[in-house]
């Protein structure tokens, strides 16, 4: 059984040596994820270089989603390196601290000071230590330990309920916007925006500097939940970013949330990944417990595009098996599916001729006994919103082009095809054929769907579903 849900694995120091990297090309790797907040551009420039290499060889596709540092709201550090914070102990961060001890921190973030409030709670090192403000005077927020524990050099910061002004690019993200380019990224990760806006902003960049990337909606604030259409309608893609995002509306919330983003999303012919601890114990065992198994198959049954590793690749010592494990697991839980899940789409009607192309498709898909959809695309268009509706057959996205190959790896259900270009319509549908029965795909006798734009080899939207069974009629 093909394997529909996509793997977005993060490259980090466990996984930038060729070997690691085929095996993890080899148990099922789609993505790549290069995160720009370790690193310089040149190391990522290698590594995706690298893995592009590797996959060639393999004849795969492989995407690569550059994800940017943003906003990163920290203390600062501390003259041992560390302190344990005690319940009922009384705590300030200051902006003018230089080097922090047993009752003051500074700032790496210097308008904390400006958004927060007495009676906010401040929530550090991802909620494990809890202060409550009890009064904020100039640049200095005095505050009470609710919940202590042991506080190290440069813990992130999060305002539980969100509110913090900071700007989602900050100047080294927009330097590394024009890594990005430079390195051709498939997407591009925008960390803690607030609204669409944040996201139009580093299109404009991407654009300018000459890349292409798609955008990645990263909904890690409060915030971003108050607009998350908004958020949808400018990005391409979201990220369910469960860690921080946990940390400002609640943990306990974040399930309901993760299954309403995905729904938007595919409402909106937009791409969801979802993220964040999905294997964590394989940092170090090299199996996922139960529970982890559990979290990654709902995230498959409510219809995720992807689901990403972390630490698990990037620091872990089994890259290559995490990448194995949930692909065992998208198999299984793709079995469950039911084709109930999206159909409220076919309540309105299709918003232009490929939405009506992408439907008619997916309908006699679901419908007659079709093996395969073989889409003949330049764009991608058209076999994404196939993509955003519910069919359990494959669908084969055949481009020349590169760029559209790689920016399919990350929908669901569909197989990117290095497909050359034909000097007529007839023979290019005749080479989609041989191409799905050289797979093994097909066999003479099955159904087939094809898709292709007309007049033939003319840039543009498809407008023709052709119906075949293989190997019994000459394509006209």
């Amino acid at each position: 059984m093909l394997r529909r849900t996509k793997i977005v694995a993060t490259l980090g120091p466990a996984s930038s040596d060729p070997k690691t990297l085929a095996r993890m090309i080899g148990a099922g790797l789609d993505i790549v994820r290069l995160n720009f907040s370790h690193g310089t551009p040149e190391e990522h420039a290698k590594r995706a270089e690298l893995v592009r290499e590797l996959a060639r060889k393999a004849r795969r596709t492989v995407g690569v989603l550059v994800d940017l540092q943003g906003p990163k709201i920290r203390i600062g550090r501390f003259r041992d390196a560390r302190v344990t914070l005690a319940a009922g102990a009384k705590f300030a961060l200051d902006s003018e601290c230089r080097l922090g001890d047993q009752r003051q921190v500074g700032l790496d973030y210097k308008n904390l000071p400006n958004d927060v409030r007495p009676g906010d709670t401040l929530l550090l090192d991802d909620g494990r230590i809890v202060l409550g403000v009890s009064s904020v005077r100039g640049s200095r927020i005095n505050t009470v330990v609710e919940q202590g524990g042991v506080l190290s050099n440069n813990t992130g910061i999060n305002r539980k309920g969100g509110g913090l002004t900071a700007p989602a690019l900050t100047e080294k993200d927009m330097q590394d916007i024009r890594a990005a380019a430079a390195l051709r990224a498939d997407f591009l990760g925008v960390s803690f925006p607030r609204t669409g806006d944040d996201i139009r902003w580093a299109r404009d960049l991407m654009h300018k500097a000459g890349g292409r990337a798609l955008t990645v909606a990263k909904i890690e604030r409060a915030e971003a939940i108050a607009s998350l259409e908004e958020m949808l309608d400018a990005a391409d893609c979201i990220m369910v970013a469960r860690g921080d995002l946990a940390v400002e509306v609640g943990d306990a919330v974040v399930p309901a949330l993760q299954k309403r983003m995905i729904r938007l999303a595919r409402e909106k012919n937009r791409l969801a990944i979802t993220a964040t601890q999905m294997m964590e114990s394989m940092v170090s065992n090299p199996i996922p417990t139960r529970a982890e198994v559990s979290d990654v198959a709902n995230a498959v049954i409510d219809g995720t595009d992807a689901v990403m590793l972390s630490a698990e690749t990037a620091t872990g010592g089994y890259p290559a098996e995490a990448v194995a494990a949930m692909a065992r697991v998208c198999v299984e839980a793709e079995k469950e599916e039911t084709l109930t899940q999206y159909d409220r789409r076919r309540s309105r009607p299709p918003s232009d001729l490929e939405e009506a192309i992408a439907r008619a498709t997916v309908f006699t898909a679901n419908n007659l006994d079709i093996k395969a959809v073989a889409s003949l695309t330049q764009s991608g268009k058209t076999v994404l919103l196939m993509s955003r509706m519910h069919t359990t057959v494959p669908i084969y996205a055949m481009s020349a082009v590169i760029e559209t190959r790689r920016r399919v790896s990350l929908y669901r259900g569909v197989y990117p095809v290095d497909f050359k270009g034909a000097r007529n319509r007839e023979l290019a549908l005749a080479m989609a054929e041989k191409e799905l029965l050289d797979r093994g795909v097909v066999q003479n006798g099955d159904y087939i769907v094809l898709t292709i734009g007309e007049p033939f080899g003319k840039a543009g939207g498809t407008n023709t579903m052709k119906i075949v069974r293989v190997g019994e009629h000459r394509h006209a």
